[in-house]
């Protein structure tokens, strides 16, 4: 792990906030605030698997230091984690005071159950709320992710994905191709660098079912639409969607690479890592491995592009991790300090600089820019900055989320195999209009 206490860019106030999280003593007397108020106290936190929660856990004893909380963690993988945490929630009885969670997945089940707390009235009380948390550091994407529909703020964010064009530099230069900034251009790049012959790809996608619709709902904000409307209208089967739909049909059978139906994410990087795709479309996150000589064969050709304009509108679908309070904690108070903690300027520094994801302070990536010794690709920062300007969520926001992908996931997969774009879309809806239903009426 990077450790960003030794970089250059900690000076001033990263550095400051690096020191202070360190020393309690220092923390109180510099800003008037007691972050030991609450010492011997105790909190558990139940975190999804992935690089934020081991940064979190790997971190967690300068926690406990500067407050004098204890804490217990664990993390399991995010399908096992969201079952427990619906379970525990729904019963009103969880084991744990703190919870990260997936917007995408989870923000309209939450808005409706009201199972984590609002955050609000913890900003505006200063005896709760360090001076230097500087909420207005937080990127307006990542507030508006995190806030419902009814104006309660109950997640701050700790991580933001947005959907980015990789591409290798080096197939496009030996084809004199540039880097396409349209749907349309993105399709005729993607057949002209195909060349199954010499096994390159133009382009690998997640063709998986599930791990797919993001991709198709990604084009279709292209168009400037959802697939589903907060109000709850469906624009699955519309000609829209059809088009968006066709796009990746035509992209993944007419480009992709041999048994791309059966790849998610990962299956996609290493193919792209490889060198054996000319462009791969997916989360931004996914960098840090492309660079790394032990293991990518791409390092120094990979060029990041802000997703391609659809016919409507330039949109990057965004995905999220957040953290939230539970409502029924018996902990809030200590718990808002772990999450001052956790997405705070320090740990978003670290997590930024040590590779572990893009984090929703813009602070953090001015400290990344200044920073002579950062391995971050600039291009990478760059797209990444320039993303948030096009962010909105890529999934619907409704209860059902997972059954929205299970269904129009297996449309998707099967319309790679040929089938009609229109039949399997009309086909998905009709399944899933009794699905979407029920799960807002419960």
């Amino acid at each position: 792990m990077t450790s960003i206490s030794r970089r250059n860019t900690l000076r001033g106030g990263l550095a400051a906030a690096s020191i202070l999280a360190l020393d309690p003593k220092r923390a109180a007397g510099q800003t008037g605030f007691d972050w030991q108020r609450f010492k011997g106290r105790h909190i558990e936190v139940f975190l999804q698997k992935g690089p934020r929660a081991d940064l979190l856990q790997q971190n967690q004893k300068e926690f406990e230091t500067l407050t004098g909380i204890s804490v217990g963690s664990e993390q399991i993988p995010e399908q096992q984690q969201r079952q427990k945490f619906m379970i525990e929630l729904g019963s009103g009885y969880p084991s744990f005071d703190v919870a990260s969670v997936n917007p995408a997945v989870s923000k309209r089940l939450l808005g409706k159950s009201k199972w984590f707390d609002d955050l609000r009235p913890y900003l505006k009380d200063a005896s709760l709320t360090a001076p230097d948390f500087d909420f207005a550091d937080f990127s307006k994407p990542s507030i508006d992710y995190a806030t419902q529909s009814d104006g309660r703020m109950d997640m701050l964010m700790q991580n933001l994905d947005y959907q980015i064009l990789y591409w290798n530099k080096e197939i496009f230069a030996a084809k004199g191709i540039a880097c396409p900034d349209t749907h349309a251009a993105l399709l005729a790049a993607a057949k002209a660098l195909n060349d199954p012959a010499h096994g390159i790809a133009g382009m690998v996608a997640r063709g998986m079912k599930n791990a797919n619709t993001p991709v198709w709902t990604n084009f279709l904000l292209g168009y400037g639409l959802d697939a589903i409307d907060p109000d709850l209208t469906m624009h699955t089967q519309s000609p829209e969607a059809i088009g968006a739909a066709t796009l990746y049909q035509q992209l993944l059978s007419a480009a992709g690479p041999v048994g791309v139906s059966g790849y998610n994410w990962y299956e996609s990087q290493s193919v792209f890592m490889q060198g054996r795709a000319a462009m791969w479309m997916d989360a931004c996150g996914f960098a840090q491995p492309l660079e790394n000589p032990a293991i990518s064969r791409v390092v120094g050709k990979v060029g990041y592009g802000v997703f391609p304009a659809g016919p409507t509108r330039r949109a990057s679908g965004l995905s999220a991790d957040a953290l939230g309070i539970t409502a029924k904690s018996a902990n809030k108070q200590p718990a808002w300090l772990y999450l001052q903690w956790a997405c705070g300027k320090t740990m978003m520094a670290r997590q930024l600089l040590g590779g572990y994801g893009a984090p929703p302070r813009q602070s953090a990536f001015v400290a990344a820019r200044a920073d002579p010794a950062a391995k971050l690709s600039p291009a990478w920062l760059d797209c990444v900055v320039s993303s948030a300007g096009y962010a909105h969520p890529i999934l619907p926001q409704i209860v059902a989320v997972t059954e929205f992908r299970d269904v129009f996931g297996i449309a998707l997969t099967n319309m790679i195999g040929g089938a009609d774009p229109a039949s399997e879309l009309k086909k998905a809806t009709e399944a899933f209009i009794p699905v979407l239903q029920k799960s807002e009426k419960a």
